[in-house]
């Protein structure tokens, strides 16, 4: 038999997150809102899930489950509604983050910094800057005012991202801080700057902000 049917998926292979066993688990709870008592039997992921909403939500279980009774008088079955409730949050809770996770706010997060601040991809390639970092640019190396910034533009860190992207994992996403070097031609010019993940879903980026300088 063919290893790789039996073998277990290794994480970075996954295509959705693993399902622990316990997540399979029925629970059993009665649920009490406005003097209606209502008995529910779930799997453990939809209370988890129950739960979480309530909290983003700041109300209690109950008062989500009475919403839902209401909104669905009429199926016949809580339990499937409640299932569907909470797949439909989760839904749009992702289309929200999708919307937020992107280029769009990375661009409007440098717009609104008042110092020197880039995108950077895993190659070091500068994807977007703001006003600052170009006239940063412009001042220290020179260029000709129709000239984009990134024109013939070089950056080296003194951290490889790969290691940056390491440090923010080991210690719960604290900006990183490093030296850095960018140059035009045969002008450089030598800076500090705190590298953070940048807030997009794939692929990795940066976003990094020049100080001290």
């Amino acid at each position: 038999m063919n290893d790789s049917v039996t073998s277990p998926l290794a994480d970075r292979d996954r295509l959705l997150p693993s399902i622990e066993t316990e997540d399979f688990g029925l629970e059993f709870r009665v649920v009490v809102r406005g003097g209606t008592r209502r008995g529910i039997r779930l799997e453990r992921a939809f209370w988890t899930s129950l739960k979480q909403m309530a909290e983003n939500r700041k109300c209690t279980i109950g008062m989500l489950i009475d919403e839902i009774a209401e909104s669905h008088a009429n199926s016949g079955n809580l339990t499937s509604a409640i299932r569907v409730a909470c797949m439909r949050g989760l839904t749009d809770e992702n289309h929200t983050l999708r919307r937020l996770a992107s280029i769009k706010t990375i661009n409007a997060i440098l717009v609104g910094c008042p110092s020197p601040a880039f995108a950077l991809s895993s190659s070091k390639r500068i994807l977007t800057f703001n006003a600052p970092f170009q006239q940063l640019v412009r001042r220290q190396l020179p260029v000709a005012p129709t000239e984009d910034a990134r024109h013939d533009l070089k950056l080296a860190l003194d951290l490889n991202v790969a290691d940056i992207f390491a440090r923010l994992d080991a210690n719960g996403e604290t900006p990183v801080a490093t030296g850095f070097v960018i140059g035009a031609g045969d002008r450089r010019y030598r800076g500090q700057l705190n590298a953070v993940r940048a807030p997009v879903l794939e692929p990795e980026l940066l976003m990094a902000f020049v100080f001290g300088g």
